[in-house]
């Protein structure tokens, strides 16, 4: 077997066993979507289709999420010794990073993809065609994210630090990236660090095929937040989209140089831990 699927079957099967992490992650998108799809539609009264517009946001919002957190699945194997067990076996320390990388982009779509069936069933108007894109968008987010999380998860080397540095970094990025509010309505000092953010244009496309603004010429795309106007240079959504996947490329081969540096044999392994990452039986 190719070891980036072992990775992934191994993560996966992982994930699905903690079912209080499953539980946990829906729990939170389901509330997120119910709060602001309900709490916040006032907000988005001049928009043609609120509703959509919200949902849409926290389903990518969703998708970021998980996939930074995901990441420290590697401090787990690291903190367990199981990852001193793979370095030792005939496996290219490359081939480790991606298969964590791919597994916590297939993770993140999943639960993305559960999230928007729950989206249309609150409101959420998509066709089967647009359903299919906006998966294909949350998998190339899944990738862009998961790079991001492994470089933060193998710079931190632990989970308190990797905890407070994602936290450090997802706060922010979330609530200046247009899924919660409308890049439109946030203040002028703050753009910068909006159109620095990679989340920005994420939710710019998965937006722009959620409502099918594909007949909204330039200035409604920019009124709307799905555009965005840099001095007088247009970025479109599909723009943005390219942008995201230029930052993942990125973040992926930063994460899989450091990963590939890292010296693990200074890590203490946890007393009472397996190379699985579970507690060992007596």
């Amino acid at each position: 077997m190719n070891p980036i699927t072992a990775i992934v079957q191994r993560n996966l099967l992982n994930y699905v066993r903690s079912k209080g992490r499953v539980l946990g992650s829906l729990f939170m998108s389901m509330f997120m979507l119910v709060m602001f799809s309900f709490l916040m539609r006032s907000s988005m009264s001049g928009l043609d289709a609120p509703m959509s517009y919200l949902i849409s946001g926290v389903i990518i919002m969703s998708v970021f999420q998980i996939s930074v957190n995901n990441s420290s699945d590697i401090l787990t194997d690291i903190a367990s010794g199981y990852m001193k067990e793979v370095l030792v076996s005939p496996i290219a320390r490359t081939q480790i990073s991606m298969g964590h990388i791919l597994s916590g982009a297939v993770i993140a779509t999943l639960q993305g993809i559960v999230t928007m069936i729950c989206g249309i069933v609150l409101g959420l108007r998509v066709g089967v065609l647009q359903i299919l894109l906006l998966a294909a968008v949350m998998l190339i987010a899944a990738m862009t994210f998961s790079a991001i999380g492994l470089f933060l998860a193998t710079v931190s080397r632990n989970s308190p630090s990797f905890q407070t540095i994602s936290s450090m970094i997802m706060m922010p990025l979330t609530f200046v990236s247009g899924a919660y509010i409308p890049t439109t309505m946030i203040p002028g000092f703050l753009l910068p660090i909006v159109y620095l953010n990679p989340l920005t244009y994420t939710t710019s496309i998965f937006r722009y095929i959620a409502l099918g603004a594909y007949t909204l010429d330039t200035k409604e795309l920019v009124g709307q937040g799905m555009a965005f106007n840099l001095g007088g240079s247009i970025i479109t959504p599909l723009m943005g989209l390219a942008i995201t996947i230029l930052i993942g490329a990125f973040f992926t081969v930063l994460c899989v140089r450091k990963f590939d540096r890292a010296d693990f044999s200074t890590i203490k392994v946890a007393a009472g831990m397996r190379g699985g990452g579970a507690a060992a039986g007596r």
